[in-house]
Formats: C-alpha cells, structure tokens, sequence
C-alpha cells in the first residue's frame, strides 16, 4: 500500500543556507526508498480552519520505505538543516487502495458502534 510523508511548515521561516543545503541533498536521500515529491510547497487555498505555512509530500511504495528513509542515516545526516531553521509536523501515513469505498466504511463503522 502507497505511504506518505506530510510535513505541515508551520512557520517556514527564511530560506537560508542551511535550508537550501536541505534541499540540495533531500532528493538523493529519498532515492534508494523509491521517495518522490508530489507537493512542495505549492499555493494552498485553506477551506477550513487555519494552515498556516506550507505542505509537503512525499510519495512512497510502502509505509516500511517511508519508515526506513526517515531513519535512513543519510537522511538523519541532513535532518537538522530542516529541524534547525523550519518549524513543522512530520507524518507517516498509509494511503487507501484504488477499491477504498467510504460509504462501506461507514457501514461498517456504524455497525461496530452499535455491538
């Protein structure tokens, strides 16, 4: 099942060396776990409540290449150029298969919470 990485930089602070040293480097880390950008900092049209900052995701086979990435230790060599200047959330999260259908998971939801 497709995982993702989100990051939610809540306060993205200015764009310094560091950040751009991040940005060089991130892509060759994610690499070896199939990891590719699928948002980056796009323009956000907030519907709902307040998303302050930017978003980030990141695509990957499996929630096992997500995880293994994120502790890869190329990766853990370059977190702090992020972690030191950018303020944010980071999840792993599973995607739902192409069959996912809401309205069997509600079914299902509200039967469970009848027993």
């Amino acid at each position: 099942m497709t995982a993702y990485a989100i990051a939610h930089l809540r306060q993205p602070g200015a764009v310094d060396a560091e950040v751009c040293e991040y940005l060089e480097l991130i892509q060759a880390t994610l690499d070896p776990f199939e990891g590719r950008f699928l948002v980056h900092g796009g323009q956000t049209r907030v519907l709902e409540g307040a998303w302050p900052g930017a978003t980030v995701v990141l695509e990957f086979p499996d929630l096992a290449a997500a995880e293994e990435w994120y502790a890869s230790a190329e990766y853990r060599k370059i977190l702090h150029l992020r972690t030191d200047h950018l303020v944010g959330d980071v999840i792993l999260v599973e995607g739902c298969g192409p069959d996912h259908d809401s309205a069997a998971m509600g079914a299902r939801l509200r039967a469970e919470a009848a027993r």
